[in-house]
């Protein structure tokens, strides 16, 4: 194995240290929410686990204090880096007043923050795309200096909305890139009944651009290319198409049940290549992460969840008369 992948490309033990800080946070967080929902306590749950990874190390390739991102549902990982905490995602799966995302008015998993660039998601899937393109656009007209990341899942990348974006932004060379996790199902459909070529990332050349694909379980290679394509797009040279290859750890969604089109087979070897395990022997292989140190780390990733978990619960739900709240011009403290 080749050891120190991460001192290669400029990263340090601390930098590393940190992206499995934020994988973990991202896990502890997700399995939470399958509890409270379980108990019956929050309505619904869009998990992140198994892709916090590629969700880690392409967020550790931007600038998180400029560039602008469009996250998909499941991007837990993304948003963290980006300056959402655990109390932020927890008031937004209870839908309580203080959610950031939408005040309590969207489903989990709509991010959405102005003051992190956090562009707001919608339920339609990959409308996020051209959304991300047209700040780019933006950026180039302007010629300010930031790019803008977008990602999705590859059923969401046989939308009208993924040809149309991409098209665009390679006419235009825009400083935009996307990146397809790719976990094999859009929901219950696998991936040679989605798509016709053999990978997301051949779609590339159709609209003028390199296309990679990655291992989405190692965050190191993630990493690597989405550094590579931010590069490309900060010195003029357009965007990227990057498919991470991930691997979903649950079923698609709280409502869904994956164990009607997955086998026990697949769900074991998909388990046993965790990111999260997988990249912690990385850590410990190179003398950066002790078992002591893991201990530490999630005591007190835990103790956030916690407090996290009593804040959002305790939390007041948004007055009825709120609902058109920012949904309509106001005036004289009335809706207009």
């Amino acid at each position: 194995m080749t050891t120190n992948r991460h001192a290669e490309l400029g990263l340090t033990n601390e930098d590393v240290l940190k992206m499995f800080e934020t994988m973990l946070m991202a896990r502890r967080i997700d399995e939470r929410m399958w509890l409270l929902n379980r108990a019956g306590k929050i309505p619904f749950v869009i998990s992140c686990q198994g892709q916090e990874a590629a969700q880690v190390g392409a967020a550790f390739a931007l600038d998180n204090t400029k560039d602008y991102i469009a996250p998909y549902y499941r991007d837990m990982g993304v948003v963290l880096h980006f300056g959402m905490t655990a109390k932020d995602l927890m008031l937004s799966a209870f839908a309580k007043a203080e959610d950031p995302n939408s005040g309590g008015r969207q489903m989990p998993g709509h991010f959405g923050q102005k003051k992190n660039r956090i562009l707001t998601g919608s339920s339609p899937v990959t409308t996020q795309l051209p959304h991300a393109v047209g700040v780019a656009l933006a950026a180039k007209i302007e010629k300010k200096d930031f790019i803008t990341f977008v990602t999705l899942g590859e059923g969401s990348s046989n939308q009208g909305d993924f040809h149309e974006g991409l098209n665009f932004a390679g006419v235009h060379q825009l400083p935009c890139i996307t990146m397809v996790e790719n976990n094999n199902y859009a929901i219950s459909v696998p991936f040679e009944r989605q798509v016709a070529s053999k990978t997301v990332a051949d779609r590339a050349s159709s609209y003028g651009m390199p296309g990679v694909r990655v291992d989405g379980k190692d965050p190191i290679a993630v990493y690597k290319v989405v550094k590579e394509a931010a590069d490309r797009a900060r010195t003029g040279e357009g965007p990227s198409l990057i498919e991470a290859v991930t691997y979903r750890l649950t079923a698609h969604s709280s409502d869904d049940d994956d164990r009607q089109y997955r086998t026990a087979e697949d769900i074991a070897e998909g388990k046993a290549l965790d990111p999260l395990i997988t990249f912690a022997k990385y850590l410990r292989d190179n003398d950066i992460l002790t078992i002591e140190q893991e201990k530490e780390i999630n005591d007190r990733i835990m103790k956030e969840v916690n407090e996290a978990t009593d804040y959002a619960e305790n939390a007041p739900y948004a007055a009825p008369e709120d609902a058109l709240k920012y949904v309509y011009a106001e005036k004289d403290g009335g809706n207009a």
